[in-house]
């Protein structure tokens, strides 16, 4: 049984590293064998290496191949988790600037994180030496395989996640699984890969490589140290690791200078993570005693005037109170210039991401999706329950949407027939009113989280489009509460506005429904016949 489907890269940045690790992750979950063919090549699913060697960049596409007695669950699933992965895949948006002059030459760069920093620049160097211990390289590979998933799992909720699970995902490809003889041969297959990556979009993932063979390297004895000072100092360096980072941050390094490397790098999204002021230059640099690095306006002052460095110095102060008063008042109310409060309400998907947004100030949360919990297998009424009870007991206010699936979601044991426009098929409620054992279960379980907590919920229906499709549903929400000797006096019942003939009908909604909800992404697409991830049309 053999299923092709064709997928096409819709985000900006390509198919890189981090989705295709992803991609992978999800394959192997699968009992099937699944090809990616692509520019007269034809790779194997799993090998993170071989699909990032395809080079796949916006607007192209690629032949999705699964074979076996579950191709149409994996092909159904994965195409799906594709798309997903490229609508997640945001470009990076670019850092506003503010305008500065300086007495002083400047050069001007790319922000990658703001900030202000004012120190001697001092070029990096790195130093290799040799401990007393030795391993054998796949011990070293194994021990840097349990590093980068402890790393992952502690950073779960974390930009920086993503990177380590990409770099576990290069570490169980082939590429690690050969017989190395010693480490001359090991470092010979990196360079040989990294090669492959030269002259492409994704060259600069050439530093995963390298980050990976540096930490293997470290397990066998072979150690490598960046030589920096004990005293403040900004870093001019042609590219980082992703491991230099952390270890960075461990210094006192005030900025960081790289003359190679985008914003969307691996080092880049750590440098914004660990909150180190950076820019990208591409020129040369010459060292300087005393430099001013003003990455909130972009700017690199050398020699800099007493001036220069008092302005400095007064923009950092008031950038660095601004930082740590607007962190101090996370959880103070919100409000506009006239007084007005606003609430500030979060977007999630599972527990990790609820502790995330209160840690950050979050008033409530105005979409949780419920999608995560019906992933890979029937969640249990039970599970259900305490999955919801988790995370209501974090907030006060939530608004939570039943399950989602059809168009271009779908479920690996539930068969949803193929449908030749899925998007105007069984999709949102209309899959729950087939599916109504699934649907009773699912709300049945959040009665009783909401029983059990101090929350007021509000329960989103998705895709209603008409005022008796509600009424249906409430009915079957009223019932399973009546059998269940539930009280719903505490709960309120809304829609998702995103099908336009909900707009003609209003007036009779209005009767009906406690709250709307505006989903943007669907209702355009609906509104404008334009599919949102089509790669020419777009909405202005």
């Amino acid at each position: 049984n053999t299923l092709k489907t064709t997928l096409t890269i819709t985000s900006s940045n390509g198919f890189h590293l981090r989705p295709i690790a992803k991609f992978v992750n999800e394959v192997k979950k699968f009992d099937a064998s699944v090809n990616i063919e692509a520019k007269g090549q034809r790779v194997i699913a799993t090998q993170v290496p071989k699909i990032l060697s395809l080079s796949l960049e916006k607007d192209e596409s690629f032949t999705l191949v699964c074979r076996g007695t579950k191709a149409k669950e994996a092909s159904e699933h994965l195409a799906t988790f594709f798309v997903e992965l490229m609508n997640d895949d945001t470009e990076v948006e670019t850092i506003q600037q503010v305008s500065e002059s300086y007495e002083a030459a400047t050069l001007k760069g790319e922000t990658i994180a703001k900030g202000i920093a004012i120190a001697p620049l001092v070029q990096y160097e790195i130093i290799h030496y040799t401990g007393a211990e030795e391993l054998p390289i796949h011990l070293a590979i194994d021990l840097t395989h349990a590093e980068l998933s402890s790393e992952y799992e502690t950073n779960k909720t974390k930009d920086e996640a993503t990177i380590f699970l990409a770099q576990k995902e290069l570490l169980n490809s082939e590429l690690f699984k050969q017989n190395f003889k010693d480490t001359t041969e090991f470092k010979r297959v990196i360079s040989t890969e990294i090669t492959k990556l030269k002259g492409t979009k994704f060259e600069s993932r050439t530093a995963d490589y390298l980050d990976l063979e540096q930490r293997i390297l470290s397990f066998v004895g072979i150690f490598s140290d960046i030589k920096v000072p004990n005293t403040p100092y900004i870093l001019l360096a042609d590219d980082l690791l992703p491991s230099d980072i952390p270890k960075l941050h461990e210094t006192p390094i005030q900025g960081v200078i790289l003359q190679k490397g985008t914003t969307t790098s691996h080092a880049s999204i750590l440098l914004r993570s660990f909150a180190i002021p950076s820019i990208i230059i591409n020129k040369n640099i010459t060292l300087s005693q005393k430099a001013i690095l003003d990455a909130n306006s972009g700017n690199l002052v050398l020699e800099p005037t007493k001036s220069d460095i008092e302005k400095a110095q007064t923009k950092q102060r008031t950038f660095n109170a601004q930082q740590q008063q607007s962190y101090q008042n996370r959880f103070e109310p919100t409000q506009t210039k006239s007084g007005k409060k606003i609430k500030i309400l979060a977007n999630i998907t599972n527990l990790d991401s609820a502790k995330e947004a209160k840690e950050l100030g979050a008033d409530g949360v105005g979409l949780l999706r419920t999608e995560f919990l019906f992933t890979e297998t029937k969640p249990t009424i039970q599970e259900q329950t305490k999955a919801y009870t988790e995370i209501f007991e974090l907030f006060d206010e939530l608004t939570i949407r039943t399950l989602d699936i059809g168009g271009d979601k779908s479920l690996p044991y539930i068969n949803i027939p193929k449908e030749e426009n899925p998007f105007l098929g069984l999709r949102g409620i209309r899959f729950s009113l087939q599916e109504k054992t699934l649907f009773k279960e699912q709300l049945l379980a959040i009665f009783q989280a909401v029983g059990v907590t101090t929350s007021h919920v509000k329960i989103m229906f998705p895709m209603i489009s008409t005022p008796q499709e509600f009424i249906q549903t409430k009915t079957i929400a009223e019932e399973v509460a009546k059998e269940n000797k539930l009280d719903l006096s505490n709960i309120q019942f809304g829609i998702m506005l995103e099908v336009p003939s909900v707009i003609f009908a209003l007036k009779e909604f209005d009767q009906l429904v406690d709250f709307y909800s505006i989903g943007s992404n669907d209702l355009t697409q609906y509104l404008f016949a334009i599919e949102r991830t089509h790669p020419t049309l777009s909405v202005d």
